[in-house]
């Protein structure tokens, strides 16, 4: 893992406007509306989610409102009348099918049906670097040229929907006519951060069920995460191009292009998976030695996550402690190049992997998720 770096030494300035970001209660979509709020530029930020904020931010005007309704959603932009819309929300990766395709496909069409016919200038949404993965073959270095893995050749069902939704956001792009109507979609790989109810506490919750002694693979395959600080930065750097694009009447040339694209995300430090599971563990107090550490062969840990998902599914018992999609995030070599994301948003990480861990566990312990009680271990 690299140094550091910090990011109290970048603060992106854009007058965008009136800006509408969903699901701003999440972490990710806190971490947006607090950079928005901090810039030194008057912006107005309105957040929509069907939950309220745990800690809301004075300057940013909150509402409760399901993506999906059609009625509500409506009002909320005759009410809000953004000029930009930064969509975010998302249901978790566990949600029912059902759940996945009425919010993130039915869901984001909707949103972006209502901002082109509202008079929305810009629209980006946070899609996913999983919608280049069939979940079997590595990715070393992959770029926005792979194409996206849809349908039968798309094994998990929440990435699907990821992907349906960014074809529909790009297509939607005019940069010409009546109305102009840009759009542009951000790939982040494996978000986690402070606020963070998946990735983080999800390992927490391994390692107070004393589960650090086992590794699925022989830890050789790099993998990419995302402190989302970065995520929310790159939020508004695209931001702050799609104003710029939107400004000069479509005379951007080809190779600064931003609208109509996706952008892949990363804090550009591949790490071995097992690498950044344990530097977590030790963050919460782990001590187990290399020695004491039983490696499972992928092949035998598929066979086990299979035998699982059948038996939980037979007797209704919800959700198995080790799935297939597990087994394979585990061992797949899974990074991507960001060369796109520097050189046409200007866009760098700000809070480097060492620092990210420790904030996202630091949380995680304050708010007693994915631990009972615990201790930050000082590195």
């Amino acid at each position: 893992m690299s140094q550091d770096n910090h990011d109290d030494q970048v603060r992106p300035d854009v007058d965008a406007g009136t800006v509408l970001v969903t699901g701003g209660s999440g972490g990710l979509g806190h971490q947006i509306i607090t950079m928005f709020s901090t810039m030194r530029e008057s912006s107005r930020i309105h957040s929509v989610d069907l939950r309220a904020p745990v800690k809301p931010l004075e300057s940013v005007q909150y509402h409760q409102t399901d993506l999906t309704d059609e009625i509500a959603i409506r009002t909320l932009f005759d009410l809000v009348k953004p000029a930009i819309v930064i969509h975010c929300a998302s249901p978790r990766y566990d949600a029912s099918m059902e759940v996945m395709r009425r919010i993130n496909v039915e869901g984001t069409k909707l949103l972006v049906d209502i901002a082109k016919a509202s008079g929305t200038k810009a629209f980006i949404y946070t899609s996913s670097a999983s919608v280049i993965s069939d979940g079997k073959t590595d990715l070393k270095g992959a770029d926005e040229s792979y194409p996206l893995i849809i349908g039968e050749a798309q094994p998990e069902y929440y990435v699907n929907t990821k992907a349906l939704a960014e074809m529909y956001v790009l297509s939607q792009n005019q940069p010409t006519g009546t109305p102009r109507f840009l759009t542009c979609a951000l790939r982040p790989s494996g978000i986690f951060g402070v606020g963070d109810s998946w990735v983080v506490p999800g390992i927490l919750e391994a390692y107070h069920r004393g589960q650090t002694w086992v590794q699925l693979g022989d830890n050789t395959n790099l993998f990419e995460f995302t402190e989302n600080t970065n995520v929310a930065y790159a939020h508004v750097l695209a931001t702050a191009a799609l104003v710029a694009a939107y400004a000069k009447d479509n005379t951007t040339v080809a190779e600064d292009k931003v609208d109509g694209e996706a952008f892949f995300i990363t804090n550009d430090e591949p790490v071995y998976f097992w690498d950044f599971t344990r530097t977590i563990w030790k963050y919460a107090g782990d001590t187990t030695k290399p020695e004491h550490i039983c490696v499972v062969p992928r092949s035998w840990a598929m066979g086990v996550a299979f035998v699982l998902e059948w038996v939980y599914w037979a007797l209704w018992l919800g959700n198995p402690p080790l799935t297939r999609t597990k087994v394979r995030l585990s061992c797949m070599t899974r990074y991507y190049s960001i060369t796109k994301a520097k050189q046409r948003l200007g866009y760098k990480p700000v809070v480097g992997m060492r620092e990210g861990l420790r904030r996202a566990v630091e949380d995680c312990l304050r708010r007693e998720i994915g631990l009972t009680k615990g201790h930050l271990k000082q590195q």
